[in-house]
């Protein structure tokens, strides 16, 4: 879209305002509310933003601007508000990208494979819970019927939430989403809605986009859209699937081989990549499950509705689902993230560590297709199958080990990373739990 082209669709949509949006280091959408007819601006000099203001965007109270800068192919319509547009924006200081911007740290690592002619592709799968408060602040499933043991595909569950999900993928329609599937999940209260994969920035950009629409659309209709990992510690907690493939000129999926001699459809470059993500998972888990509610998710035990769907375990396997990498057929389906992850930051990790894979020529092994939640600890050390960090705490361990990383992603963002993790770390550690409270305060 041209200057000229983005005052067309704003006068044919009658748009009043244009979001200006980035995202802070948690992947939380920051905006402001520009007039339509000062567009212009967002696109050349870009709307300041007090840096310090926002979370992990490494200045200080005297620093420059940041400016966000306008991508005017990401301008798209707000449907859930009316006279609204939404414009993504990359951050820069001084005329100059700034290195704490996410989305710029994901380009960086795109433009790598872009210089051998490659595209990388991904196709993700939001998992969330729709929520409602009671009056003592407590949160339940919006649908109080929702209540079975074992609620996956259950069509009651699926229709009593149907007013939120036909608004929310009305809306995501209307701005280009290719929806093709929508599922109640394993969770009560949890859903999936599925859309067409796309080139790994657009895909980060449309999951931003995502999680506005569903929690402003929750809001409207006096209900919470949660995209916590772990909202209730007896039920499934919420991930986000995501598929990789990667495409060049000629070839539509670089990761795709039927002569694969394992079956799995998959290419020495899918196997490189693939490696390239076991190799570096113990500290991928740190910048694409970041929180610490993301390690209640990541456990290795059962949930009431029988498994936990998460993965403990640093393999892979065809229809492995309790693998952290599962290959359905001719691509990589990564198991790791979940729903509150930065989609830039994890999306740039995971580029990063697939193309140090292919460089390195690393070579993951054969699969394994089977239940490693059954596994106990000898024969997952027989097999050679290492754990992915038990706790927030671990993984941040891991990262400030690492070098990989901080080259790849820049040691100063890293750094910043990790300051403002441990601060979550420590504030959790420190709190005094509900559950120490009723086990201790008498027991003595």
């Amino acid at each position: 879209m041209t200057p000229t082209e983005a005052k067309a669709f704003i006068q044919e949509h009658d748009v009043q305002f244009v979001l200006a949006q980035f995202v802070d280091i948690h992947g939380v959408a920051k905006t402001k509310s520009v007039p339509a007819d000062h567009l212009d601006d967002v696109l050349t000099e870009g709307a300041g933003f007090a840096g310090f203001a926002a979370w992990g965007l490494g200045q200080d109270p005297h620093d420059h601007d940041f400016m966000a800068v306008g991508d005017l192919s990401t301008l798209t319509l707000v449907p859930w508000q009316p006279g609204y547009a939404r414009i993504v924006c990359d951050g820069t200081v001084d005329g100059k990208p700034w290195p704490f911007d996410t989305r710029y740290i994901m380009k960086q690592q795109l433009a790598r494979a872009a210089e051998k002619g490659w595209v990388v592709n991904t196709g993700l799968e939001p998992e969330f819970m729709l929520l409602k408060r009671s009056a003592d602040g407590g949160v339940s499933p919006a649908d109080d019927s929702d209540t079975l043991e074992k609620p996956c595909y259950d069509y009651k569950g699926l229709s009593r939430s149907r007013t939120f999900l036909e608004k929310l993928v009305g809306s995501l329609k209307e701005v280009g989403f290719d929806v093709y599937q929508i599922d109640h999940e394993d969770g009560n209260g949890q859903f999936e809605i599925n859309y067409t994969y796309t080139d790994a920035l657009t895909s980060a950009d449309r999951f931003v986009f995502f999680r506005m629409a569903a929690g402003e659309i929750a809001n409207e209709l006096g209900l919470v859209c949660s995209f916590m990992p772990k909202p209730f510690s007896n039920r499934t907690g919420s991930g986000m699937h995501m598929h990789i493939s990667m495409s060049d000129e000629t070839t539509p999926n670089l990761f795709a081989d039927e002569a694969d001699e394992h079956g799995l459809g998959l290419s020495r470059m899918g196997y490189q990549f693939l490696g390239g993500l076991l190799e570096h998972a113990r500290v991928l888990a740190a910048l694409s499950a970041p929180s610490v509610n993301s390690y209640k998710r990541l456990v290795v035990g059962r949930a009431s509705s029988g498994a936990p769907w998460a993965p403990a375990y640093i393999s892979y396997g065809d229809n492995n689902r309790t693998a952290m990498v599962r290959i359905p057929h001719g691509r990589l389906e990564l198991r790791l993230a979940d729903s509150s992850c930065n989609p830039y930051l994890a999306g740039a990790a995971l580029v990063a560590a697939g193309l140090d894979g292919i460089e390195r020529e690393l070579d993951p092994g054969a699969p394994q297709n089977l239940n490693f939640y059954e596994l106990g600890a000898d024969e997952l050390e027989k097999r050679k199958i290492k754990l992915l960090p038990q706790t927030l705490g671990e993984a941040l361990d891991e990262l400030e080990r690492d070098e990989f990383f901080a080259a790849a992603l820049g040691s100063e963002f890293i750094t910043e990373f990790l300051e403002v993790k441990r601060t979550e770390w420590v504030e959790y550690s420190r709190h005094v739990s509900d559950w120490e409270t009723e086990r201790y305060l008498e027991f003595y």
